[in-house]
């Protein structure tokens, strides 16, 4: 599942929604959809394929009305086809959905509904929520009534957005991300404040068991109402959304994922800014935990950040903390109690497993400390210390500027945990001017992207910190440029990977002058005496190198953060020699909201 929005208000709704949808399109989708009410009577299109392409097709944009839902799909279940797509109507067609997340009982729901005569038109979850929610509105009452009724019934997590055949919508957040955007006269849904900022700056942040209704009132507007699941009335807050949010354009830059790796300079410089003491509370609660009972979660990037936490602060802090990847979580032999600590690090704070895992942590009387750039997100709000990015919107699905401000997260809260300690680690004008420094040097690797157009296996080797480099940078090169590639800690290149050096292979060697750079360059020989190309990633040029890529030297504890710029480069620059899209990999989604 991806985006979903909804309009109400005295505006046509069918263009705010299409473009709402643009703005989410960096989610990843494969299909999508809106649906239109005008009096009492819904319009509905959809399609296979990038909102552009199926809005030229089908029209999305000029359904007509003033109330409206749109959505863009990435298949959970069912192929991806025109009818799974979103919206899904009811039998009667009284009731229109569209749907992130998972339904987990919808089998039982949907035998009932069948043998209850409701026909289904898709293999989706999705169709279930709209026949359950016609059923529940032919028992008696409005559209309030039917969604106590059927949230009682829906098991899983989920937000979903119903538009009813008055012209009311309703949505409900278990879970799973649901904004309003708070316009005049109207009102937005979204599962990303991008999908509304065009229109508002204002936004209610629904709570998790609320629900909404938006229903038509007086001079076209629209009344909004905020429930709980069981019904009862609830208050939510007002809040201004950050100014920031509404710079998503790429301005001068081809491609969002370049504009973001150049912002990287800034970036790393504003981390922390939006929540001051927030290192230093994190700090507190590290310190405070028995030994051995400090963890660190990420999924993707964030896991391979977590990765380097586990050097920096045992290095730099003294204190040792366990890496575990969010998947893995649940099938982990982690013992959590009252004196647990948890480092949750998410760009969106919407990852799903990264929820999970910050979940069972608290579940077990853990604290949660957490690195996002979204302040408002699900795993903010399950916090106890949140530190904020603060590095701006993300587009690019393959994360860039996050890993960096990241690791520069970390920096700050071992910097506060090693107070007294000795400590050595990098200011952040030093890393910023490092930063800007390998942005410079562009020219070369678009030629080394060229040479290796046509590569089909690189392997990426580190030691020590550099180990968790190299397997970002393996990941980047596969996001953005569809290469096999794998990451290798380079101890472990005799215990099999040599295997598979021939001259077809390119192999980076993440190579800083620090205590693992002679063990790197002998395994580089290695490598290389079996015929395949090096490229050293280095502030030292080596014989062994087919290609030099030149970092700056000095400070042992800035290289993991520069290292990784010229490989983001690579991989950028490679997937333009390869035709692929830098800005939306396939089949691949910026938030991973579904387990």
């Amino acid at each position: 599942m991806c985006s979903i929005i909804g309009y109400a208000g005295p505006a046509g709704a069918a263009p705010i929604l299409v473009r709402g949808l643009r703005r989410m399109e960096y989610r990843g989708y494969d299909s999508v959809g809106v649906a239109t009410s005008s009096g009492g009577k819904m319009s509905l299109e959809k399609g296979v394929g990038r909102v552009s392409e199926v809005n030229e097709a089908r029209g999305l944009d000029a359904l007509p009305g003033t109330v409206g839902i749109g959505h863009t799909r990435w298949a959970t279940h069912g192929g991806v086809t025109r009818a799974n797509a979103h919206p899904h109507s009811s039998s009667s067609g009284a009731v229109a959905v569209v749907h992130n997340g998972i339904i987990e009982n919808f089998a039982e729901l949907r035998e009932a509904l069948e043998a209850g005569g409701f026909s289904f038109s898709s293999e989706t979850d999705t169709e279930v929520i709209s026949n359950q929610l016609q059923s529940d509105l032919e028992a008696g009452g409005g559209p309030k009534e039917a969604m106590v009724r059927t949230l009682a019934r829906l098991r899983g997590r989920y937000a979903f957005v119903a538009m009813f055949g008055d012209g009311t919508l309703a949505a409900a957040r278990f879970h799973r991300p649901l904004i309003v955007g708070v316009g005049r006269g109207a009102y937005l849904l979204s599962s990303d404040v991008l999908g509304f900022v065009e229109q508002t700056d204002d936004a209610i942040y629904v709570g998790n068991g609320d629900f909404v209704t938006v229903s038509p009132g007086a001079g076209g507007g629209a009344e909004l109402r905020v429930f709980g699941f069981d019904g009862s009335p609830a208050r939510r807050q007002v809040t201004k959304i950050s100014k920031e949010f509404a710079d998503t354009y790429k301005g001068e830059y081809a491609h969002f994922t370049l504009k973001e790796i150049c912002e990287q300079p800034d970036a790393v410089l504003r981390v922390g800014a939006n929540t001051p003491g927030a290192a230093a509370a994190a700090a507190a609660l590290v310190r405070g935990a028995p030994a051995g009972s400090v963890y660190v979660t990420g999924s993707g990037t964030s896991y391979n950040a977590a990765l380097v936490a586990k050097h920096v602060m045992l290095r730099h802090g003294g204190v040792r903390v366990e890496p575990i990847m969010s998947s893995e979580f649940p099938h982990s032999p982690v013992s959590m109690d009252g004196g647990s600590v948890l480092l949750a690090l998410s760009q969106s704070g919407e990852t799903a497993d990264v929820i999970g895992a910050a979940a069972a942590a608290k579940e077990a009387g853990a604290r949660v400390a957490s690195v996002v750039n979204v302040m408002n997100s699900s795993l903010a709000q399950e916090s106890d210390v949140v530190m904020g990015m603060n590095c701006g919107p993300e587009i690019g699905v393959a994360a860039t500027k996050s890993f960096t401000a990241q690791l520069r997260a970390i920096h700050e809260v071992t910097r506060e945990i090693a107070v007294g300690r000795g400590g050595h680690l990098p200011r952040p004008g030093a890393v910023s001017a490092a930063i800007s420094g390998m942005l410079e040097g562009q020219a070369g690797i678009k030629a080394l992207a060229r040479e290796m157009r046509d590569v089909s296996d690189v392997y990426v080797m580190g030691r020590g910190v550099h180990y968790p480099i190299a397997a970002e940078a393996a990941l980047k090169l596969k996001e953005l440029a569809y290469v096999h590639a794998e990451g290798i800690p380079g101890g472990e290149l005799k215990h099999g990977p040599l295997a598979l050096m021939d001259e077809g292979v390119y192999a980076v060697m993440i190579n800083p002058t620090d205590s693992t750079h002679a063990a790197t360059l002998t395994g580089a020989r290695e490598i290389k005496a079996r015929g395949a190309r090096i490229i050293g990633v280095s502030d030292a040029r080596s014989d062994v190198y087919d290609r030099w890529v030149r970092i700056p030297g000095g400070d042992e504890a800035a290289y993991p953060v520069t290292e990784i710029v010229p490989i983001q480069l690579l991989a950028y620059y490679l997937a333009l020699e390869k035709d692929a899209d830098p800005d939306y990999p396939r089949n691949l989604a910026k938030s991973v909201t579904v387990e």
